[in-house]
């Protein structure tokens, strides 16, 4: 009895098939990634331009193309003497320099937190984590408690110059604690930046609780604000933002490596404990000159790697530039808010702003990766 087969599909036809399907993947992912950079490019300049005329001073939109115009000598202005001083201060002197600040914050907050994730291998990673910002939380307490925060250094105020020196400070002591036998493990480095971010916490309170005239200073800056500041602040931190992103950037290939363990990484010839600790002290000083102007600000380097991910996927030389991008984005969305949602000019710290959008989202992403793959 002849048995009755169905016939079977050519292997050509199946490896074909399969290449086509590789080739509609590929093209799907592409044109996602280009969809994204598009966005973001058109998005900033006119989040930005938007952000700098909303306030308790509204600023129209023709009046805002006349102040940058004059900036140029690029348009005459049709506005009365006194109306283009007004205009031109709280534009320049004020919304502008914020809304630059804002997104160097962002993105430093950002690229900090998608390097930690990377070379800590820990998806929870972020300027917390390795006592960065506690330590320069330590040190603006100190500076509050002892009267010092109006006092001016380069015309800058005391106050961040001494946070910037704390988060170093932390860093330091982090890496010398994280030193196992010679050598910076993920797994130890993460253990003792819970232990000093722990500690300074503990003198931070003690501060507080000592001295309850200064409390509510230093409960503000914990809390991270951009109010009062000025083109000061964004010169002081551009440097370490460009510098730090250029010497990560530079290490963009090391990072994919890594991501596949420190075996792995070594076996391609990556010198794995050197990379780890440039790429850990670049990103760290790029978060620490964050962290002194702005106070405190979480979720941006914790939610905002996640998200980046999610769009263009694991390769570092897109993904760090697509967090900066994004962390701008959302640090620049959450100050306008702080800014505009309260009456009479109040406004609230930055850090809740940034807490009550992040912690929500964060928990939405959590959920989608459980559903998809391991976090």
């Amino acid at each position: 009895m002849n048995a009755t087969h169905a016939p079977s599909a050519p292997r050509s036809s199946v490896s074909g098939t399969t290449a086509a399907a590789g080739k509609l993947s590929a093209a799907a992912r592409g044109w996602r990634i280009r969809a994204f950079w598009v966005t973001i490019i058109f998005l900033v300049p006119a989040l930005s331009f938007y952000c700098i005329t909303v306030g308790p001073y509204a600023i129209e939109s023709h009046t805002l193309w006349r102040v940058l115009g004059s900036i140029f000598h690029a348009a005459p202005s049709a506005l009365s003497e006194k109306e283009t001083a007004t205009a031109h201060y709280i534009v320049v002197h004020l919304r502008l320099a914020r809304v630059a600040l804002a997104l160097l914050v962002g993105a430093a907050l950002a690229l900090s937190g998608t390097v930690y994730q990377g070379i800590l291998l820990n998806p929870l990673a972020d300027p917390f984590t390795l006592g960065v910002s506690t330590g320069a939380a330590f040190g603006a307490s100190v500076t509050i408690l002892m009267g010092w925060a109006s006092w001016k250094l380069a015309g800058i105020s005391l106050l961040p110059v001494v946070a910037f020196l704390g988060a170093v400070g932390a860093l330091s002591l982090v890496m010398l604690l994280g030193r196992l036998h010679g050598t910076m493990h993920p797994t130890t480095l993460v253990l003792a930046g819970i232990i000093v971010s722990t500690f300074l916490s503990a003198w931070i309170s003690l501060l507080k609780s000592l001295h309850e005239e200064s409390l509510s200073a230093i409960v503000f800056w914990i809390m991270g604000s951009l109010s009062g500041r000025s083109w000061r602040h964004v010169l002081a931190i551009v440097p370490y933002v460009v510098a730090g992103f250029w010497i990560i950037m530079t290490h963009a290939r090391e990072m994919d490596l890594l991501a596949l363990g420190d075996t792995a990484a070594f076996q391609t010839g990556v010198d794995t404990h050197a990379v780890r600790r440039r790429l850990l002290g670049a990103a760290s000083l790029v978060a620490a000159a964050a962290v002194a102007v702005s106070g405190v600000v979480g979720f941006i380097g914790l939610v905002v790697p996640h998200v980046a991910r999610l769009c263009l996927g694991p390769r570092h030389r897109q993904l760090l530039p697509a967090s900066m991008m994004l962390g701008a984005v959302l640090t620049l969305v959450s100050d306008t808010l702080a800014r505009t949602l309260l009456p009479d000019g109040r406004e609230i710290p930055l850090g809740v702003v940034t807490a009550i959008l992040g912690a929500p989202f964060f928990a939405y992403l959590l959920i989608h990766k459980k559903r998809t793959v391991v976090l």
